[in-house]
């Protein structure tokens, strides 16, 4: 199998509230192929999409209920300590729920976490190691 992801679904209770969500408080995009029922946005590389979440269970064939943590987290890393100060900020006044105030973390970076509308977690990073890819460029 090849190192590649080429979309993340997230299952959401309420498919307008979530796409209202990453379109207004992310300023993200959703693509043409979007319909009444799922959302499509074209990330760097890759794509999001938000799909109800009974359906998305439904289709794997397992239960809806996604009770608790969930044990994942998606990251959004930016170039600075300062960038994380500013975006959670922005992401703040916005309505985004803040779950943890930006600081410096034990593995040596800076990071701040945010839920969206259906508690997924959303780290916003600074990693002094991971240095960001050459299409990531600021837009």
């Amino acid at each position: 199998m090849e190192q590649r992801i080429t979309l993340i679904t997230l299952g959401v209770k309420n498919l307008q509230r979530s796409r209202d969500f990453y379109k207004n408080v992310f300023g993200w995009e959703q693509t043409a192929a979007s319909t009444d029922g799922i959302i499509f946005m074209q990330l760097n590389g890759i794509q999001l999409a938000l799909f109800p979440q009974e359906s998305l269970a439904d289709d794997a064939g397992v239960a809806a209920d996604g009770k608790g943590f969930r044990g994942f987290s998606l990251a959004h890393n930016v170039r600075s300590e300062k960038e994380v100060d500013e975006l959670v900020a922005q992401l703040e006044h916005k309505g985004a729920r803040v779950l943890k105030r930006p600081e410096k973390v034990f593995w040596g970076g800076y990071s701040s976490y945010i839920a969206d509308p259906d508690d997924n977690l959303w780290e916003i990073a600074y990693n002094p190691f991971l240095p960001l890819d050459e299409g990531d460029k600021q837009r």
